[in-house]
Formats: structure tokens, C-alpha cells, sequence
């Protein structure tokens, strides 16, 4: 079988550029917590990207993309990666090969539940989120990429999903809040980010890796492609404008932390409709990002809901809202006519319902899956560090290393700034 060798090096920089999110996810979260517990935060995304591998290959991909027709799972037939080789082509577009579909798909699979953990930082045993990452991947994560992207139940429906504004970040974000109502509040909070230009480090290599996770999702290189790279683009940087004027307005201060909450934002909520809808749809898409996502943070503020960097917020509401976003803007003209769908304001309501379906959906079984996961896993081992634990901090208590050398003292900042949901109603979204 001979491969389109533009295609097949295309989705390789593609899964490169999704491979780096991960990092710069890393870099994202332990620039937001406080000294005592950055080196946790990110082992947490790394250690991802060494299990779910493990887990990819010997039974994730195929009960994502083997058999299963009109279901919830496939079945085993890619299993260890049996029955495919390197001269196997992808069935969904014989111009790459299997191989190069599997190892893209592996990047998505690895991100997805490591979004989850910034909503419970500084508090969660590391055994207990081991155990997470596996059950969460196999019991929410799979049977989802099955049922839309691997021809499954939701997939008979029509629904559409270009790149995971349900199975990644509708899944992870309400996934994110459910744990947080299981393991509760931190009983010490971080004064305040430690390190504001590590953020800024991750939020450009997810800025810079989006590009592979958008636009790579064509799966080829044509016009679809380059429409997903733009709209991902311009939905970012309007929803960074819109937070940060967000920030001016009702904070009185122009954040930078606004500016890069709402660019990810904007990103998260692209990603369902990147290769679906046209680039004036994707800025309306960006304008919902900073302002619904905004005040999704405002609201998690004022009911004391310890969401610590704000995954529900940013990824739950910016996926779910992306996702029926697309069942209102969807252009097939901007797709493949005839192929891609039509939205609400084309007079597709159908599409539009199936959206909304299953963005309910997910959001039950995110919620419902994880809680009572976390309950088992519990019973199993202790989820919740103990409070002397939590009072060291868990780089040392729990790792046995230090981010930073000892003396230096953590930053003070003035409320403001703080990332504190106690007295959240003075306060606005981007100061968590």
C-alpha cells in the first residue's frame, strides 16, 4: 500500500503538536499553585503521558475504533495492536496509515484526563490518581471517543464533534467538578499563582499545539484543514481580547492571567466547531468564550466551589457551549457539502438537537461515572491527603523532592490576585 507521504508527514507533526500540549499543560497548572506543590501538579499531566500509553496500546484504541457499530464500546480486534502493520491504511482515510491514526489519536487520549487535575490540586494522593487516570480513561473517556468518533451510539445520531469540544473537554470539565464536590475545599489555599510567566509559558504551547489538535483532526491536508487552523486562531484571540476587557471592566484592571485564561478558553471551545463553521461563526464562537466562560468562573466563585484552576469553568462550559455552538453555525459549505452538517441557523434542527443531546449526555455520565469512581477508589485507598500532608505540601510529603531551593519565601499578592474563592463575590473570575 503506498500512503500520501504529505498526509501521513502532516498528521505526524500533528500528533507532535498534540504530544506538546500535554507539557505545556504541565507548565499552565504549576505556574497557578503555590511552590509547595508544583512538581505534583505536573507529574500529574506527565505521568499521563506514560500510562495511558501503556493503556492506548494494549486496549484503548481498539475499544475506541474496532467494531462496536451503533454501541457504547468496540470491541478487541486492534488489542496490542494486533491485526494492523505498518502497511495497514486508516479505513476512514485510506491516505495514512493505521499506524499514524492510533499514535494521534494516543496525544488525545493522554491530555484528556490529565485536564481534570487542576481542579483538585494540592489535596489528592498520588496512588488514588493513578488509579483515577486508568478507570476514568477506560469508564468515561473511551466509551465516549467510541460513540462519536468510532462509529457508536451518538454517531448514528449525527452528532458531530471536529476535534473534542465533547469528548475532551465537556468529559473532563464536569469530571473536574464532581471531584471537586467529592474531595471538598483545600483546607490550606495558594496565596496566589507563583510563577504568572510559567503560565504564559503553557498557555503558548497549547496555543501553538491547538493548531495540530484542530486542525490536525481533517486527518489530511485541504481546505477543511486550513479553515480549522484559522478559526482556532481567531476564536483564541478574540475570547483573550473579550476576557481581558471582561477583566478591565469588573476587576478595574487589565490581567494578564485574564488574557491567558480566556485565550484557553477560547481554544476549548473552538475545538468542537474548528472545521464546521466559517471564520466570522468562529469569532462569535470566541465572544461566548470570554464572556459565558467568564461568568461560569464568577459563578463557581460566589458558591464556594473549590474548582482551583478553574477546569469546569474554562473546559466544562467552553466545551458543552462550543458543542451546541456548532449545532447553530454549522456550514457545510465550509466543510464538504454533502458531508459536513448544517446547523439551526441553516434550518437543521435535528443536528441542532443531537447536539444538545449529547452534550446533556456527557455531561450526566462525566458527573455520574466520576463521583462514584472516586467513592470506589476511596474505599480502595484514601483519595483525600491527610491534613498534615496538605499543611507540607505534597512535592515533599508525598514525592520527596522541591520545585525550588529552600528560602525563598511564597509571593504575596494583594486580594485581588488571589486565587481564593472565600469572599469570591468581591472578586472576578480571573483573580482565581
Amino acid at each position: 500500500m503506498t500512503f500520501d507521504t504529505g498526509d501521513t508527514a502532516f498528521m505526524l507533526i500533528a500528533t507532535s503538536l498534540v504530544m506538546l500540549m500535554t507539557p505545556g499543560l504541565a507548565f499552565f497548572y504549576g505556574g497557578l499553585v503555590g511552590r509547595k506543590n508544583v512538581l505534583t501538579i505536573m507529574i500529574q499531566s506527565f505521568v499521563s503521558m506514560a500510562i495511558v500509553d501503556i493503556l492506548w496500546f494494549t486496549v484503548g484504541f481498539s475499544l475506541s475504533f474496532s467494531g462496536g457499530a451503533g454501541g457504547v464500546y468496540g470491541d478487541f480486534h486492534y488489542a496490542f495492536m494486533q491485526n494492523m502493520g505498518p502497511g495497514t491504511p486508516f479505513a476512514g482515510d485510506p491516505s495514512i496509515p493505521l499506524y499514524a491514526f492510533f499514535v494521534y489519536q494516543m496525544m488525545f487520549a493522554i491530555i484528556t484526563p490529565a485536564l481534570i487535575s487542576g481542579a483538585f490540586t494540592n489535596r489528592v494522593s498520588f496512588k488514588a490518581y493513578i488509579i483515577f487516570l486508568v478507570a476514568w480513561s477506560l469508564f468515561v473517556y473511551i466509551p465516549f471517543v467510541h460513540m462519536i468518533w468510532g462509529g457508536g451510539l451518538l454517531a448514528t445520531w449525527g452528532v458531530r464533534d471536529f476535534a473534542g469540544g465533547i469528548v475532551v473537554h465537556t468529559l473532563a470539565g464536569f469530571a473536574a467538578l464532581a471531584a471537586v464536590f467529592f474531595v471538598g475545599a483545600r483546607r490550606i489555599k495558594d496565596s496566589a499563582p507563583h510563577n504568572v510567566p510559567l503560565v504564559a509559558l503553557g498557555t503558548g504551547l497549547l496555543w501553538f499545539g491547538w493548531y495540530g489538535f484542530n486542525a490536525g483532526s481533517e486527518l489530511t491536508v485541504d481546505t477543511v484543514t486550513v479553515t480549522a487552523f484559522i478559526n482556532t486562531d481567531l476564536a483564541a484571540s478574540v475570547a483573550a481580547t473579550v476576557w481581558l476587557a471582561m477583566a478591565w471592566i469588573f476587576e478595574k484592571k487589565p490581567k494578564f492571567l485574564g488574557l491567558l485564561t480566556g485565550a484557553v478558553a477560547g481554544l476549548a471551545m473552538i475545538t468542537p466547531c474548528a472545521g464546521y463553521i466559517s471564520p466570522g461563526a468562529s469569532m462569535v464562537v470566541g465572544v461566548l468564550a470570554g464572556t459565558v466562560c467568564y461568568g461560569a468562573i464568577w459563578l463557581k466563585n460566589r458558591r464556594g466551589w473549590d474548582d482551583a484552576l478553574d477546569v469546569w469553568g474554562v473546559h466544562g462550559i467552553g466545551g458543552a457551549v462550543g458543542a451546541i455552538a456548532l449545532g447553530v453555525f454549522a456550514n457545510a459549505a465550509f466543510n464538504h457539502p454533502g458531508v459536513g452538517p448544517n446547523g439551526l441557523l441553516l434550518g437543521d434542527t435535528h443536528f441542532f438537537a443531537a447536539q444538545v443531546a449529547a452534550t446533556a449526555i456527557g455531561i450526566v455520565w462525566a458527573v455520574g461515572f466520576t463521583y462514584a469512581m472516586l467513592w470506589i477508589i476511596d474505599k480502595i485507598t484514601p483519595v483525600r491527603v491527610s491534613s498534615s500532608v496538605e499543611e507540607m505540601g505534597l512535592d515533599e510529603s508525598i514525592h520527596g523532592e522541591l520545585a525550588y531551593v529552600d528560602g525563598m519565601e511564597e509571593p504575596t499578592a494583594p486580594p485581588s490576585a488571589r486565587r481564593d474563592p472565600e469572599g469570591s463575590a468581591k472578586k472576578g473570575p480571573t483573580a482565581n
